[in-house]
């Protein structure tokens, strides 16, 4: 089991403690620090059966910045954006296997445990 954390964020580690509670160890990624690639993010996205736009952090000031709003993006665009400016990317997600979830709430991490 892989979680894309933020240690920042409540959310992201609520749902590390749920990972936690079951007995699990998941490997961590700081997504911040360490940013998936277009195709590591592209494989995410299609576990998660979401296109980009859906884990995107619209409050973000990057994203009004960048005027994403206005612009007519492409999938594989709209990923480029993100994984080079992964603020922009939903937290946290959590993968086991071919599945993914969105840990918003956290409880929907339970779907893999």
């Amino acid at each position: 089991m892989k979680i894309y954390h933020n240690p920042r964020c409540r959310k992201s580690r609520e749902t590390l403690q749920l990972i936690h509670d079951s007995g699990i160890t998941p490997e961590i990624i700081e997504y911040l620090n360490e940013p998936p690639t277009a195709e590591e993010f592209d494989a995410i996205l299609k576990k998660l059966k979401l296109e980009p736009q859906a884990v995107m952090r619209k409050g973000e000031a990057v994203y009004k910045e960048l005027k994403l709003k206005d612009r007519d993006l492409s999938r594989d665009e709209a990923i480029q954006v993100m994984v080079e400016n992964p603020k922009l990317i939903e937290r946290p997600i959590v993968i086991k296997g071919r599945k993914a979830i969105l840990g918003r709430p956290p409880e929907n991490v339970n779907e893999l445990l």
